[in-house]
């Protein structure tokens, strides 16, 4: 696991002091090795390629697995950050072709997959990537992102520079860019919480999406899809499945997720579990019990018995006998770590500081490699969307029917008679059935209702309105002919856990030069899943059906059928109470600052007196903030 970056420019040279400074501030994700080099290539232009790595060694230690890596034999230049856990089955496949390697690396198996393949290479691969390679022969750079977008990769093009990295922070500070803010990323932000890719925050700036890649060539840029989650759905109508085909479905998912559990263990150093005592956590730990050793599990536990769960984690630890370590982590402790969190921060998000706080401790008690659960929730039908999402669809479908003269009035009084909430007014926008509701599942996710962002933004912006859309209709486009439950998966895997989980993941934990792996996504355990019956998902008596059932009957029916309930951390008392001089001071420097010009500093006062007066919860206040504060940190302007 590392953080890369890279600079092509047209006719010109790379400063080597910016390509330094630049790999320089990705030092965090890897501190153990540095590299980088300056490729020139004379024809039929002068073009100067820059890449640089920091690395975090996981997979041959020594310095055969330096990067940036040459292939002798094609002489490409390759810079990765990830893992590949099946390279070597994909290194055996290469050496009966008569390839041979000089290092154990995956990165050297990839650089050569890459000669041998091009861009076919990318259906040989299962892992969490983003990579570049310089085609010296092609004369072209070449990115890709791992098809569940667990690793993230930048870009932006300023003639005559094009640039990538793992981080946005590391693009700001080539000093390449401006620092202003899009306005199309902001709406995505009050609507989420997150930024959705491919946008950022800040113009120029762009995430290649999961399951593409990106291909420079003589300062054209061209991006293409090679996977999707929805590429292997719906093969199998319910009406259609018998009894036998039924057990040999879900036997496959249980193989499937077996063998991504411990394929996922691929390391020269250490691996450790995330271990809540939920039925994610555990079922990781429950698999990996079955192997020849012993396995290691980290569990946060709180000093205040109301957020303490030590008893679930304790009692899956117990019954797979894990090394089990507890890292003690008190309301105070959470409080003074939410500073060196917003610094983490490589996009605003109002989640996170929860994967802070056990990455730091993991990496401290000497563990390079967690093993997380994140991801079951989305593919096992986990959330409440799963049920509340489908009613909304029926719901919203019976109120589209109505005419627009009964609608909208009904929608009305329902708004004007009803106590004010968060809730409440988003059924009321279900009710209005308003044309900019692409979809119930946005209401569901939404931090803000439409009419809640509008009156937020200072002025109408038609193209931000469009371009802040435009990915939400291609993702629901992507998932219009699943079925009712697996819709919802899809959109949820392409939407919260992208942006929001999976970024934090990804950021607070490389924070600390920690690997976070998620073998619950693995993308073929994924494509497996979304082509069963979603029905097959839920039941009544029992959570995630399909998880459990892969255990068979190994976890404890008190974590099966345990109240579920997330890491949760008293924001709720502390901006009452501890932040709250702090939040009220910045969100009255909303006006004066980056954002006065993109926001409605009214209407930000207004967020903070909803909370105060009961009528919002925390988590709109508490954006707001975490947004001024990082434009604050970053300079940005308007």
């Amino acid at each position: 696991m590392c953080g890369i970056f890279g600079i092509v420019v047209r006719q010109a040279r790379v400063a080597p002091e910016l390509l330094e400074r630049a790999t320089l501030s990705l030092s965090h994700r890897g501190p153990d090795d540095s590299g980088t080099i300056l490729v020139r290539v004379t024809s039929p232009e002068p073009v100067e390629i820059g890449l640089g790595n920091r690395r975090l060694a996981i997979l041959d230690l020594s310095q055969l697995g330096h990067q940036p890596m040459r292939d002798p034999e094609t002489g490409n230049w390759i810079v990765f950050n990830g893992e590949i856990f099946n390279f070597r089955a994909i290194r055996e496949k290469l050496q009966r072709e008569g390839l041979t390697f000089l290092s154990d690396s995956d990165t050297e198996v990839l650089l050569k997959a890459y000669g041998r393949w091009q861009e076919g290479c990318l259906a040989q691969l299962r892992g969490i990537f983003a990579f570049a390679i310089w085609d010296a022969q092609r004369r072209r750079l070449f990115l890709a992102r791992d098809p569940m977008g667990v690793k993230p990769l930048y870009y932006a093009s300023t003639q005559p520079h094009f640039l990538f990295s793992s981080e946005v922070r590391s693009l700001l500070g080539t000093g390449l860019l401006r620092l202003k803010i899009d306005e199309a990323g902001l709406r995505t932000y009050l609507k989420f919480g997150s930024i959705y890719d491919p946008l950022s925050l800040l113009e120029g700036i762009q995430a290649l999406l999961p399951g593409h890649y990106l291909i420079w060539e003589q300062g054209r840029v061209t991006i293409a899809r090679y996977w999707d989650l929805t590429s292997e759905s719906g093969r199998m109508p319910p009406e259609q499945v018998s009894p036998a085909d039924r057990d040999r479905l879900v036997e496959e998912v249980c193989a499937t997720l077996c063998e991504s559990v411990r394929m996922q263990t691929v390391s020269d150093v250490p691996v450790g579990v995330f271990l809540s005592g939920g039925i994610d956590s555990s079922s990781l730990a429950g698999i990996l019990s079955k192997g020849k050793s012993q396995i290691s599990t980290f569990s946060i536990v709180f000093r205040e018995s109301e957020y303490n769960e030590a008893e679930f984690s304790r009692m899956v630890a117990q019954r797979f006998a894990t090394d089990h370590h507890e890292i003690l982590v008190s309301q105070l402790d959470a409080l003074e770590a939410i500073p060196s969190a917003m610094q983490a921060m490589d996009q605003p998000s109002i989640d996170g500081l929860n994967t802070y706080l056990i990455s730091r401790q993991t990496r401290a008690a000497g563990i390079k490699v967690a093993l997380s659960g994140l991801g079951g929730d989305e593919m096992f039908a986990g959330y409440s969307t799963f049920r509340e999402v489908p009613r909304m669809e029926s719901f919203s479908d019976s109120w589209r029917h109505l005419p627009g003269l009964v609608r909208a009035p009904a929608a009305a009084i329902y708004r004007w008679t009803t106590p004010a909430s968060d809730q409440n007014r988003k059924l009321a926008d279900l009710a209005a059935a308003d044309p900019s509701l692409l979809h119930p599942y946005f209401l569901a996710r939404a931090l803000f209702t439409e009419a809640q962002c509008q009156a937020l933004l200072a002025r109408p912006n038609a193209d931000a309105d469009e371009r802040a859309r435009a990915q939400l209709r291609d993702t629901l486009q992507q998932a219009r002919h699943l079925d009712s439950v697996n819709r919802v998966s899809y959109l949820e895997a392409r939407c919260y856990m992208l942006n929001t989980l999976l970024r934090d993941a990804d950021v607070m934990s490389m924070a600390h030069g920690l690997e976070v792996r998620v073998p619950l996504i693995d993308h073929r355990l994924a494509e497996t899943l979304l082509a069963l019956p979603g029905a097959w998902k839920l039941n009544e008596s029992t959570p995630k059906p399909l998880l459990v059932g892969a255990l068979q009957g190994a976890l404890p029916d008190e974590i099966v059928h345990r109240r579920k309930r997330g890491f949760t951390l008293p924001f709720e008392h502390w901006l009452r109470d501890q932040m709250r001089s702090e939040v009220e001071q910045t969100l009255r420097a909303v006006k004066a600052g980056p954002l006065g010009a993109v926001l409605n500093s009214s209407a930000v006062e207004r967020t903070w007196q909803d909370f105060l007066s009961g009528q919002t919860s925390w988590s709109r206040p508490w954006a707001l903030y975490v947004l001024q504060r990082w434009c604050e940190l970053h300079a940005v302007t308007a």
